[in-house]
This record gives structure tokens, C-alpha cells and sequence, in this order.
């Protein structure tokens, strides 16, 4: 059975924070084809946004229309939370409360840059290991001092959550993701049809 990996757009994401995931899981399950032709994908990924009337505007203005909306409750096996700017779904409990009651249901809860802010706003990460973008490394520690806050890191571990650094370190953690979740060779060879570089040396921290 394919896994389902949901990514959060609201207005104001990274952009890349988004897209970077999103082309690694799907590149991931078009390169499993090609290793095993007739073969269930390994991944099927979908978005989720406040609503899907109106488009979300990334933080450099991009447009992008989610699959899902909140109030249909969609379920995922890997949430990813990206980053951007947090404010608004930071003030939303709707957005809280879903990010809860998904990561809650699901075997993993991912964050990109400042989504960990959200992951810890909701409750989801509350005395892990995380990590996040450089310039945000203090203030994550002043609003969630309970947090373990690692800098100087591409991506952590912390078992059901795993957080990454900013914009590219989400890449590296999703394709981190892609080995753990689906083994080492489909990874190596989603980074290679990528053209990517991929930074998959760090140690996860437990």
C-alpha cells in the first residue's frame, strides 16, 4: 500500500519549502516505476490548505492550489510542515487543531524551516530534538524552551518527528525520509534523477 504523504500550504510558505518535499516524494514514487514496472507506488502525495476555493500565495507570490481542505480532515501516513511565515496559521486553530489531529494519526510529522514552530504550536512536538532555519534557532528556543534545539544541523531525527534546517535542508530531509520509509537505493536514485547533491551525512539524534 502506497504511503500518503500530505504537505500544509497556507499563505506565506517557502515556496521551495513546499515544492522541495513535494518533487521528492512524487520524483521518488516515478523512479520506483522504473525499478519495478507493474509495482504499487511507493509514496501518493497531496496537499491540504485552509481552502481549496482560492489559491494560497506562497511568500514570493506564487500561486498554488491545494488538493484538500482543512474541514475535509484528510488523513496522511508522513505530514510535512513547511515554513514560511507562520503567522497567520500560527493564530488559527483550525490550522492547530488539524495539524494535531493528523500528525496524531500518522507514523511521522515532518517539519521544513519555521514549520516546526507550528509542529510545536499544536502540541505535535513538545520535548524533541528539532532543528530549524539559522536566523530562527533563538527565537524557537525562547517560545518552546522545552524544546531541544539543535543548530548547525542539516536535518534531526527525533523518531516520530523529524525537522530540517531551511529551504534545501528540506530536500535533503525528505530524501532522508524517502530511505528511511522506503530504503536507501530508491533515495539514492530520486537525488540522482533530481540532479541533486544530497547531504545525507547527518546522524539522527535520538
Amino acid at each position: 500500500m502506497s504511503l500518503r504523504v500530505l504537505i500544509l500550504a497556507y499563505d506565506g510558505v517557502e515556496a521551495l519549502d513546499f515544492a522541495g518535499p513535494f518533487e521528492v516524494f512524487t520524483t521518488a514514487s516515478r523512479v520506483s516505476q522504473r525499478m519495478n514496472p507493474g509495482a504499487q507506488t511507493p509514496f501518493e502525495v497531496a496537499s491540504v490548505a485552509a481552502t481549496t476555493s482560492q489559491p494560497v500565495q506562497a511568500r514570493a507570490g506564487l500561486r498554488l492550489l491545494a488538493d484538500h481542505d482543512l474541514a475535509a480532515n484528510p488523513t496522511a501516513d508522513l505530514l510535512i510542515v513547511p515554513g514560511g511565515v507562520v503567522d497567520a496559521p500560527m493564530a488559527s486553530p483550525a490550522t492547530l487543531r488539524w495539524i494535531a489531529g493528523c500528525a496524531a494519526g500518522a507514523q511521522l510529522a515532518a517539519s521544513v524551516c519555521t514549520g516546526v514552530f507550528l509542529l510545536a504550536k499544536s502540541g505535535v512536538a513538545t520535548r524533541e530534538v528539532v532543528t530549524t532555519h539559522w536566523e530562527d534557532i533563538a527565537d524557537l528556543r525562547e517560545q518552546f524552551p522545552s524544546l531541544d534545539v539543535r543548530e548547525n544541523e542539516r536535518w534531526v531525527d527525533s523518531g516520530r518527528i523529524v525537522s530540517s534546517a531551511g529551504i534545501s535542508a528540506g530536500i535533503d530531509m525528505s530524501l532522508y525520509l524517502v530511505e528511511r520509509l522506503a530504503g536507501r537505493t530508491l533515495a539514492e536514485r530520486t537525488a540522482r534523477q533530481m540532479d541533486y547533491a544530497w547531504t545525507s551525512g547527518n546522524t539522527p539524534s535520538a
